[in-house]
């Protein structure tokens, strides 16, 4: 565990326009749900490329 406050929070819109905040190394890609968590041939899948125009910044 890292110290109090050193975790950085980005402002991502959602799918339905609600904003919510993510740390900031998952500001680039974001992890599968529990029914997209495994391919067709039974890997799992590790991260999806986030869209750019959904990161709002850096919260203030």
């Amino acid at each position: 565990m890292g110290k109090t406050g050193t975790t950085t929070w980005i402002k991502i819109k959602g799918r339905k326009g609600q904003t919510r905040l993510v740390p900031g190394k998952y500001q680039n890609y974001k992890k599968p749900g529990p029914n997209q968590k495994y391919t067709s041939d039974g890997k799992r899948r590790r991260r999806l490329p986030r869209s750019p125009k959904s990161i709002i910044g850096v919260k203030q």
